[in-house]
């Protein structure tokens, strides 16, 4: 009964009323005498009305209870030549249990999506208030102290205005870093594409990291003595990107580690790997490298790399150059970030 549509319902009740009333006629006949004609005629004239009748109400019926469960699952506006269009002959139950599930999921797959949204929400604010309440307490600890008295004391008042003036600036930072993805986020990145050597600019984010560097004795090298690497790509832009995945190396690296750069040119795309030889990622814990002041390990010092924001740059970077950055990490074995970009043309100096 289910599957059977309202019209074949319809005549089935149709012609059951119509073989009742032959049926009372003949009995009727028994007594009465009848017009064979009229017993043929009856029963078929009130199977017809029957028919016509009840499609007529139930026609009305279901169409306004559909227009009903149609205002409040469609998007769009409700299109008034529907009941016109309305045939009992359709399976319009059928489509109507199709379009409901079909609303039920997609409101299912909003309510998953807010609540993932609520949950991010939550974790990056909390994730914001204790990347700024670290150097915020730091410099409020440092001028409790020279109020108390350090400030008198030459040995302390030059060393406790220098640690507040480093606080300073790593809050300073995570407000600059977190301003500039905002604005990539609501703006569009506007990019100045210029043909450039990426290998000449992988030596100067060396040179600029070199200090860092030192002070764990991490060396940096490339896979092998490449040529000159030519990209068509933003040069500022992905030396930023450049800079981040390196500056990570080092934070996240074991001491007397290395850093090393690799090249793979194949038709138009040039891949870039930044690789390192430290402390390594869980599987679980990469699909989230990228979001915002997201940290691996919660144990790790906060006081080490950068603002927490230099993936989410860099992820936002590269995709406005159309392209895509990933990692992959064996955990006490290392980490290598892999970007690409377009392949540049090369201009003779």
């Amino acid at each position: 009964m289910r599957n059977l549509k309202p019209i074949y319902i319809l005549l089935g009740g149709s012609a059951l009323i119509s073989i009742l009333t032959l049926t009372v006629l003949l009995v009727a006949r028994l007594f009465f005498t009848i017009d064979t004609l009229l017993i043929l005629l009856v029963p078929l004239i009130v199977g017809l009305s029957t028919y016509v009748i009840f499609h007529f109400f139930i026609k009305q019926f279901i169409t306004e209870k559909l227009k009903v469960l149609y205002r409040s699952i469609r998007k769009g506006k409700f299109n008034h030549s529907y009941s016109d269009d309305f045939s009992l002959g359709d399976d319009v139950i059928e489509k109507a249990e199709i379009e409901t599930q079909r609303w039920t999921e997609e409101r299912n797959a909003e309510i998953s999506k807010l609540k993932e949204q609520e949950e991010f929400r939550r974790e990056f604010l909390g994730n914001l208030a204790h990347e700024l309440k670290t150097p915020v307490f730091s410099i409020q600890g440092y001028i409790l102290t020279l109020l108390d008295g350090g400030l008198e004391d030459e040995n302390v008042n030059r060393k406790f205005l220098e640690r507040a003036s480093k606080a300073t600036d790593r809050m300073t930072a995570i407000l600059e870093d977190l301003d500039q993805l905002t604005k990539m986020e609501v703006n569009k990145l506007d990019l100045n594409i210029t043909s450039f050597d990426i290998k000449e600019l992988v030596e100067e984010s060396f040179e600029a990291l070199e200090v860092r560097a030192k002070d764990k004795n991490i060396t940096f090298k490339f896979a092998k003595n490449f040529d000159p690497v030519i990209v068509s790509a933003d040069k500022s832009k992905i030396g930023q990107v450049l800079s981040n995945l390196i500056g990570n190396s080092i934070s996240y690296g074991n001491e007397n580690g290395q850093t090393e750069v690799r090249f793979y040119t194949m038709d138009d795309i040039v891949t870039v790997e930044v690789s390192d030889n430290g402390l390594g990622i869980a599987e679980s814990e990469i699909p989230r490298l990228f979001e915002r002041f997201y940290r691996v390990e919660k144990s790790r010092n906060r006081h080490e790399g950068g603002s927490g924001l230099g993936l989410a740059i860099a992820k936002h970077i590269v995709e406005a150059h159309g392209q895509t950055i990933n990692a992959r990490s064996t955990p006490g074995v290392g980490s290598t970030f892999t970007f690409s970009l377009d392949r540049g043309k090369f201009k003779r100096k």
